[in-house]
Order: structure tokens, then sequence, then C-alpha cells
């Protein structure tokens, strides 16, 4: 297998790629959530933690193992194994990656669906007149109208083919370095809309009022599942966006920009969406249900709330199909590079499957939501499974590889750092991440 051929032309487009992976819909609602139910910028603190001590050292060693195999995650990982005289066997953790990728995808492509309706619904009426019960009753109707979901979808997985259809340079990075930048701008907008209508004490005090007395093992654990999760490794995508990374790039400058950035946005989401609930006399502890159901009765109430909600669902468009290019890119270039196909072809056929397989995820809302699968509704196990059983597995292993079978130099080279920098991260690697990413992983199957 010949290694790619094409690199990022700048690695303000490489670093663009790869925050739009990491952000996403849970940046935008379920960090600031969980924040504020830790006992706000205490958590922040320890989540920082263990973002810089976890998050940036796994991340580190997915590009490294990028860059240096130049293949897809499989390859990549049985050629950096290849390398370090270890069997070939490690390919299936690239495997599992994609495998992991493919089961978030199928899911994620239908909640991105849903937001791109709701920017429609936006763009159409602004949510005028929307109350608590009539917002449950449109989004339960959405939910049952599948004609709609199937429709949405393709419409939120046909956005993120384009992108990838057109290649890394002139798709990926063209469209990152435009939609990144504009998703930063649409939060300040938003934010700087909260600081004169209101509600913006309220919502700093929710989410950096230390509340140390909630310091436990718990909490800690939920920083620490967070700051893995986050950041979006183990899901084939970093590791691909690595195999394009020129030999010049800093890894580990990179990987601090990426987790920082990926951080930055999630707070900065707090105070876009906090404020418009307080001021609204709205529950902040909506989950998922916040941007569907809660937020709209919000705009309904604020001034200009109809423009608000414009820019609100734009930029979760923009956060929702840049982590949707992530997922499918190395799916694709994968099915390129087993098959020899050209990327069209590969993107062609990743589409139509991907297409089918979300059948599935549109039904469990609907008509198969009773269909138990290991004694879990089929809906809950779709996002169960990949999230709290591939991503730490693969994780781990991850972490295992290069902490104790990668031959220390090859790592050093491939990462470019000095002997110091170095053995930090391969001691955070060997003796923080791995052991951590044990507890989330055990935690999450006896869950």
């Amino acid at each position: 297998m010949a290694p790619v051929g094409t690199v990022w032309s700048s690695r303000f487009g490489f670093l663009m790629a790869c925050i739009g992976f990491a952000v996403g819909l849970g940046n935008i609602w379920r960090f600031p959530y969980i924040t504020g139910e830790n006992g706000g910028s205490a958590f922040v603190i320890v989540y920082l933690m263990c973002a810089v001590g976890i998050g940036v050292p796994i991340l580190m060693a997915e590009l490294m193992l990028g860059r240096e195999g130049r293949l897809t995650p499989p390859a990549a990982m049985a050629a950096v194994a290849q390398q370090s005289e270890r069997s070939r066997v490690w390919a299936g953790v690239g495997y599992l990656n994609l495998l992991t990728a493919f089961s978030i995808l199928i899911a994620y492509t239908v909640v991105a669906g849903w937001v791109l309706y709701y920017l429609l619904t936006a763009l159409v009426d602004g949510f005028a007149g929307t109350t608590a019960q009539s917002s449950q009753q449109h989004f339960d109707a959405l939910l049952g109208n599948i004609p709609a979901l199937i429709t949405w979808t393709v419409a939120a997985l046909g956005l993120a083919a384009a992108i990838i259809y057109a290649g890394v340079q002139k798709g990926i990075e063209r469209a990152v370095t435009v939609m990144m930048p504009l998703l930063f701008f649409l939060l300040l907008g938003l934010a700087g809309y909260n600081l004169v209508s209101g509600g913006m004490e309220e919502a700093v005090r929710y989410l950096f009022s230390p509340d140390f007395s909630k310091l436990s093992p718990g909490m800690i654990l939920a920083a620490v599942g967070q700051a893995f999760f986050s950041i979006g490794v183990a899901m084939a995508g970093m590791m691909m966006f690595g195999a394009y990374l020129p030999k010049d790039v800093s890894i580990a400058k990179s990987a601090f920009v990426i987790v920082l950035a990926d951080t930055g946005v999630a707070l900065l989401a707090g105070l876009v969406i906090f404020p418009m609930v307080f001021h609204n006399g709205l529950d902040p502890g909506g989950g998922t249900g916040l941007i569907f159901q809660t937020l709209p009765v919000a705009f309904a109430q604020m001034t200009g709330g109809a423009a608000v909600s414009v820019v609100f669902f734009l930029l979760l468009s923009v956060a929702a199909v840049t982590s949707v290019v992530g997922l499918c890119e190395p799916l694709a270039a994968w099915l390129s590079e087993r098959f020899s196909w050209s990327r069209h072809r590969a993107v062609v056929l990743l589409v139509a499957i991907t297409l089918a397989m979300s059948l599935v995820s549109v039904l469990s809302y609907n008509r198969w939501q009773d269909i138990n699968l290991f004694g879990t509704p089929l809906g809950v196990a779709m996002d169960v499974l990949p999230n709290l059983l591939f991503l730490p597995l693969g994780g781990l292993l991850i972490a295992l590889f290069v902490g104790y079978f990668v031959k220390p130099q090859i790592s050093r080279a491939g990462l470019g750092i000095g002997a110091a920098p170095f053995s930090v991260w391969l001691g955070l690697i060997r003796y923080v991440v791995v052991p951590a990413v044990v507890i989330i992983l055990v935690t999450g199957v006896l869950n």
C-alpha cells in the first residue's frame, strides 16, 4: 500500500480540521452542563489538568502514529509495529478505530440532520410564539416523522460528503478554514449579545463559581471522561489527519492548540446558552433537550430572538458538519486504500452504506423504540456501545501500543521533541493515560 500522497497545505488548515472534528454538539451543550453540575470552576480546573495530562499525550500519540505510518489507521498501526519489530496484529486497533467512527457516524448524522431542520425552522419563523408545550410537540413530531428524518439525515451526510469528495486540500482544508473561524465569530457574537440582553451574571456564576465541596472521585472521573471523549481521539479521524501532516509541523504544539481550542469553545458555548436560559427562567439541566426543546422557548421570548435563533443553529450546523467530515474521512480513505478505488467512488459508496445503516438510528426513535439490544433500548445501545466501550478500549490500546511496544527512538523521532519533553510524554502515557482509560473503560462497562 502506497503512503498517502496528500498533505495539508498549511498548519492553520490542519489545526482547523482537527478542531472542527473535536468540536461537536457535545461541546455546545454537554460540557457547560457538566461543568455547572460538578462545581463550576472547580470542575474546570480538574478538567484542564486532565485535558493536558491525558488529552494532549494521547492526541500526540495518535497524530504521531498517523504521520509515521502515512496510511489509514489499520495500515499505519501495522507499519509502525513493523518498524518496532512487533506483530502486524496491531492493525486491529486501527480497525477498531474505524468501527468506532462508523458506529458514531450512523447515529451522529441523524442528530446533525435535526440541527439542519431547526436551522430551517429558525429561518422560516424564528420560533415565534413557541411555548414549552408546543416546543415539545414540535420535537416529538420530528422524531415520529420518518421521511423528514431521512431527508435531513441525507442533507447532513450530503454536505459532509461534498466536502470530502473534493479532497483534502480543495475540500476539507478549504471548508474548515472558512467554517471554523465562522463558528468562533458566531460564538463571540452571541456571547456579546448576552452581555447586553441579560442573564450573563447568572451564567458566569453557574459555570465559574468554584464549589470545592463537590471535589470527589465521581467528579474527577467525569473530568477524565470529558477530557478523553471531547478531544476526538480513538475515532480514526485524528490519526488520519496526522497522516496528511508535513514533517515540519510540531505535533506537540499542535496538540496543545487543539485541546485548548476545544475547551475554549465549550466554555464559550456555556456563555452563549446559559444566559438565554437563565434570563428567560428556563431549566439549565435539559441535556440534549436544552438545544431542541428549551432554547426555542427562549428564542420566542427574547428581543431579537428570531435573528439569534438563526445564528445559533447556524453555528451548531457548522459544528455538526465538521464533526461528520472528521468521521467520514478515515472511512472513505480506508475504502480507497483497501480496494484501490478513487476517492470519489469511495465517498459515494460510504454515503450509501452510512445512509442505509442510519435508517436503524432513525427507526430507533419511533417504530423500533421498543426494541432492546442486550436489555437496553436500541437507540441507547447505539450510543452506549461506541462511547462507553469502543472509544475507551481503542484509546487504551493506542496508549499501550505507543507506551510499551513502539521503540522509544521511533516515537521520539516521530514526535520531533527533545529528550526531556519526550520522557515527560512517555511517563504520562504509561502511568497516567493507561490507568485513567482503564478506569473509564471499567466504569463504563459496570454501568
